[in-house]
């Protein structure tokens, strides 16, 4: 495999922001599958739309549970995996309870995350969890979470969701997503067989080149077309023709 192609194959493509209609999402699909990247991560609602459109391609279709602040019941969670695994969600990206963990509550924490993975699992799909790295000022309460993931046979782990914004002094809202420091935390307190996910601010090759040296193995984008564009300059290989570059709202 060509290294365009190997970063190609790190790519989910991001479809969640909330302004995207149906026809964006299936131009999304398409620019996906030209570039035949991982995967794509639509909204939950439209996961047996893209599961069609990718129809005849190696993609997975990816989606989001407990977006994006993770405060929904365990029991909604667990019925929102049921669902869309039953459309055919070949990954489901779940967000922690953020307050549960800040309030160092790990049972509920692990009960959580267990209850998702077991309907995950019984789908044969794959289950991502997401940290919310922006609301957790102090790494002992990250190291945690890459144990307990570690010892529940979790696939991934996710640095952030990409619209995890922090209320500064002056009142603006501002967002760090995926860190060099967090991801090479996460690696470190994650047991080999548990991959990183870096999401949010992964928008160019260099960012997708340093992430990938800090151990993640996925990242969600949605500047896709522009990131791999610069990869055929740098690498060499072959792009398809597609005439969407694009950039869609989103990380």
């Amino acid at each position: 495999m060509d290294r365009l192609q190997q970063l190609a194959n790190m790519i989910d493509h991001s479809l969640l922001h909330p302004t995207l209609a149906d026809s964006d999402l299936l131009a999304g699909c398409e620019l996906a599958k030209a570039y035949q990247t991982a995967s794509v991560c639509i909204k939950p609602y439209a996961v047996s739309m893209a599961k069609e459109a990718l129809e005849g391609s190696d993609l997975l279709t990816g989606t989001v549970i407990g977006f994006p602040h993770g405060n929904s019941p365990t029991t909604i969670k667990v019925a929102e995996a049921i669902c869309v695994c039953k459309d055919g969600a070949d990954e489901v990206d779940m967000v922690i309870n953020i307050g549960k963990a800040l309030g160092k509550d790990w049972g509920y924490v692990q009960d959580d995350i267990a209850e998702v993975l077991a309907v995950v699992n019984e789908f044969d799909a794959v289950l991502k969890v997401i940290f919310e790295n922006d609301f957790l000022p102090d790494d002992q309460t990250k190291i945690r979470l890459c144990e307990i993931c570690t010892a529940l046979g979790v696939h991934f782990v996710k640095t952030s969701t990409g619209y995890g914004m922090n209320k500064g002094e002056d009142g603006r809202y501002g967002y760090l997503g995926a860190t060099l420091s967090d991801l090479q935390l996460m690696r470190r307190h994650s047991g080999p067989d548990l991959q990183i996910k870096a999401a949010g601010g992964v928008r160019t090759l260099d960012d997708l080149l340093k992430v990938e040296a800090a151990g993640a193995t996925r990242i969600g984008a949605t500047a896709t077309a522009s990131i791999l564009m610069e990869a055929q300059k740098r690498f060499g290989g072959t792009l398809p023709a597609f005439e969407q570059h694009e950039n869609l709202p989103g990380y």
